[in-house]
């Protein structure tokens, strides 16, 4: 007896082990599902229990004075006593290597930050995966990108109280869903003119996470077209941990439809 495989069996395997690989780096040793504390810098020296040294900002950056016998790891290269990180830029981050810990030194909200990432975190250890809808081919629509004269500057909230992130918006996408038109507004993505949209839509908080999802959105082909594949939405780390940053939509970014596609709540939140 011979089976065949149909072009939705093909479409979720695929889908599978993308989402395999994206829980894979979620919840790799220093991945955001082992941060231990989040720490506010100030020019005050401070020591944390999860981390060696005294940390302290200024107008020069990011300094650490290690005690003897206290060592890290930055760029491949050991440090001890004083070490001057510099001033680091918004959303930037560097990893010094402690033992078998990384410590995240980092800007978010223009507040210098450090983060510390341990490998046995009862969040890290004890995650079991993150629940999403069934992929179907349906959640994976065409855009048409529409560049804004310069980028836009958008204001947007955080998962922490209080703090605020700035993205300078290069475009807008407008597409189509269940006959509705609809436009998200996109922010630079991690590769070169690769794109992000941050949104919310009718399931959140009720199926989804309630702040926020976000969707990887390839570069416009020649003619201006993207493809959205909401199958592909995924938590922010925030979803997880109150250890997060995450950045909010923007207003318009609030979908009146239900997307019954991508990550749900995570299991860690119900």
């Amino acid at each position: 007896m011979t089976t065949s495989t149909t072009p939705i069996d093909a479409f979720a395997a695929e889908w599978q082990e993308w989402h395999h690989e994206h829980e894979a780096r979620l919840s790799g040793p220093h991945g955001f599902l082992a941060i231990t504390s989040l720490r506010w810098l100030g020019d005050e020296p401070a020591r944390f229990p999860d981390a060696p040294g005294t940390w302290s900002t200024g107008d020069e950056g990011v300094t650490v004075v290690l005690d003897d016998g206290e060592e890290l790891v930055v760029e491949g290269a050991p440090v001890r006593g004083r070490y001057a990180f510099g001033v680091i830029p918004e959303r930037v981050g560097v990893n010094a290597v402690w033992g078998d810990a990384v410590i995240e030194v980092a800007k978010r909200g223009g507040h210098d930050i450090l983060r510390p990432r341990h490998p046995d975190t009862p969040l890290r250890t004890g995650f079991n995966g993150t629940p999403a809808y069934t992929p179907h081919p349906r959640w994976r629509v065409t855009g048409r990108y529409q560049t804004f004269a310069r980028p836009k500057p958008t204001t947007v909230g955080a998962a922490v109280e209080g703090l605020e992130h700035v993205y300078n918006a290069p475009g807008r996408i407008d597409f189509e869903l269940d006959g509705q038109a609809l436009s998200l507004t996109a922010f630079p993505g991690h590769g070169p003119d690769s794109l992000i949209v941050l949104f919310t839509d009718a399931t959140s908080g009720v199926t989804t996470y309630p702040a926020n999802r976000v969707l990887q959105v390839p570069p416009p082909d020649a003619d201006g077209f993207v493809t959205l594949d909401f199958n592909r939405a995924t938590n922010l780390p925030c979803a997880y941990t109150d250890l997060a940053t995450c950045p909010l939509p923007p207003a318009e970014n609030r979908l009146p439809i239900a997307i019954e596609a991508g990550e749900q709540i995570p299991y860690e939140r119900r």
